[in-house]
């Protein structure tokens, strides 16, 4: 795969510097207190360049997490049964404490799960990020109504156990202190989902 060219880099760049510096801002003042004029301000750009990016407020948020959006359908799609993959794959995000797992106390990353989830117009932006993630997993499991039932199960138990372990960090639990909980918690729910799923086990 190729490096992207000059234009590419500056256009990743540019979307970066602008999603940084909106949460920056956000998380100091409050997502409804910051104007987007004020966001391009601060990023030096102006604000029809900020909108040609992010055609709303909320996109400048949800940047940060958009590269998960396709994540559990690709992970599916790695050819071992797609509950073995997955499972798999979200026990190695709490061992290495990626934040979609809500296992990590990086004051930034506690920061910004505070303004995602205490803002009600971004809550309501990442059910749209889930549903679309949702989606893309029925496709990749089949496509038709069985496969778009177990999608749904299987996004909502990786969105609970990742809630429950940023409610408790979040609460001023240690990483190292929850992180066996977390791990047990997995375990029982994928193993349940396995059990209600045999196809995909």
């Amino acid at each position: 795969m190729s490096e992207p060219g000059l234009r590419e880099r500056k256009r990743q760049r540019t979307i970066q510097v602008l999603s940084d510096t909106a949460i920056r801002l956000f998380v100091e003042k409050g997502f409804d207190a910051v104007s987007v004029a004020e966001v391009a301000a601060a990023a030096e750009v102006s604000k029809p360049t900020l909108f040609r990016y992010f055609p709303a407020k909320e996109d400048l948020v949800l940047h940060r997490i958009a590269d998960h959006e396709g994540e559990a359908a690709r992970v599916a799609g790695e050819g071992t049964a797609p509950l073995v993959a997955l499972r798999r794959h979200f026990l190695a995000g709490l061992e290495r404490c990626d934040p979609v797992t809500g296992l990590n106390d990086d004051p930034d990353v506690l920061a910004f799960h505070a303004l995602l989830y205490g803002t009600p117009a971004l809550v309501a932006r990442l059910h749209t990020h889930l549903e679309r993630s949702e989606a893309a997993l029925g496709r990749a499991l089949g496509g038709d109504l069985d496969a778009r039932l177990a999608a749904g199960q299987i996004v909502a138990v990786q969105r609970v156990l990742a809630q429950e372990n940023w409610r408790r960090i979040a609460a001023g639990e240690r990483v190292a202190d929850v992180r066996g909980d977390a791990v047990a918690a997995a375990e029982r729910a994928f193993g349940v989902l396995a059990a209600g799923l045999p196809r995909l086990a």
